[in-house]
């Protein structure tokens, strides 16, 4: 069940890693994980930006209208899965340089298990004040990254020397993925896709 594996990467991350790698899903259980997960940082984006109002300092908070935060809510989550999925073919990809040969659906539980912590974090846009929000993803982030680090060398079945690089390619790519999809972003705004403010 997918809560049981979501409290054992909390508890137990090297354990559930384990027990990940010896019992392996279809991979449409990694694909209704991530589906389920990734609705949490879009409703409560949603909610957030059309009901309570972001706090970016001093002043009145910021609102969008309910059409352009479901339209931005609706982007985001295509977009947290596109990322994850894309993190996944990455993973896939670079596992020949480090003599591993995983299916991709493993490459794509690494994937979603990893990303986890940085979708629950999405929770805390129910209190949508900036520092608050900014620094529980930098936590989220750091756990995320910890999750990959612990978990490469088990799902890769490889030494945990060579499971740190590869994890730090992974890593790279994934802050490169991060990066890109910021930038798209602001091309799409730059185009007049930006959001309505109330």
């Amino acid at each position: 069940m997918i809560l049981n594996h979501i409290w054992g990467l909390y508890a137990h991350p090297k354990e559930e890693w384990q027990s990940i790698e010896k019992r392996h899903e279809s991979a449409m259980y990694s694909v209704i994980h991530i589906l389920v997960v990734s609705l949490i940082p879009a409703i409560c984006g949603y909610y957030a930006a059309a009901h309570i109002g972001w706090s970016i300092g001093a002043g009145d908070p910021i609102m969008l209208t309910q059409e352009s935060a479901a339209i931005m809510a609706i982007a985001m989550y295509f977009a947290l899965i596109a990322g994850v999925f894309a993190l996944a073919y990455l993973i896939h990809w670079m596992a020949i340089t480090f003599d591993s040969s995983p299916s991709f659906t493993q490459s794509l539980e690494l994937a979603s298990y990893a990303a986890t912590p940085l979708l629950m974090i999405g929770i805390t846009a129910l209190f949508p004040v900036l520092w608050v929000v900014a620094i529980a993803g930098i936590i989220a982030v750091a756990y995320s990254v910890y999750l990959l680090y612990t978990g490469v060398p088990i799902m890769m079945n490889i030494p945990e020397e060579k499971g740190f690089i590869y994890s730090s390619s992974v890593v790279t790519c994934g802050l490169i993925l991060i990066v890109s999809i910021m930038a798209a972003t602001a091309m799409m705004w730059t185009l007049g896709f930006g959001p309505e403010y109330m």
